[in-house]
């Protein structure tokens, strides 16, 4: 959406996702928000409150779009193709949105964003496990587990830009569990 067609709100959300992907949470102020939006800082009080508020509005609707945009992905169709969409879930999903993703990486120690992630990743877990069962994998639970693992590093590396070859190493986990 073009800059001049979002509402004022919907500026102060992108200048502080920006601002806080960019240059992190502690380090960014109201100020600086409201003068990257082109608003006053009294405005951001109006529309979340505090800081806080605007962060955790920030994380919790970058997690709906996510669910709201791949879904069909995350649904359960058979074993080869939910797991193959997983490896290469990450790599999709930092190329759509790298600021809210560099945003989640900085803050994946904080408790509320964790939860939030955590919450997304949740039911995925059993699934994968189920898909490594139909498969005939001898350990399904350490396989979803090292899975997991891997797909969560190569997010992070590759929402902070310290990976460019994340699809060579999805390409790699596709080879491994035999999803060509």
């Amino acid at each position: 959406m073009k800059s001049s067609l979002l509402s004022r709100k919907e500026k102060i959300l992108e200048a502080a996702l920006v601002l806080f992907a960019k240059n992190g949470y502690a380090d960014t102020s109201t100020k600086e928000i409201a003068a990257n939006a082109g608003v006053s800082e009294a405005l951001i009080f109006k529309h979340f409150g505090n800081k806080d508020a605007l962060l955790a509005h920030l994380i919790k609707s970058g997690y709906r779009r996510v669910l709201q945009h791949h879904r069909g992905m995350m649904t359960y169709k058979n074993a080869k193709d939910f797991i193959k969409n997983m490896i290469f879930l990450p790599s999709k999903l930092v190329a759509e949105e790298p600021m809210f993703w560099k945003l989640q990486e900085r803050l994946s120690h904080i408790p509320f964003s964790k939860s939030q992630h955590e919450q997304f990743m949740k039911p995925v877990h059993p699934i994968i496990i189920r898909a490594f069962k139909e498969l005939g994998y001898e350990n399904p639970e350490i396989e979803a587990q090292y899975l997991l693992l891997v797909i969560d590093m190569l997010w992070k590396k590759e929402a902070c830009g310290e990976i460019e070859n994340s699809i060579d190493l999805a390409l790699l986990l596709e080879q491994k569990y035999q999803l060509l």
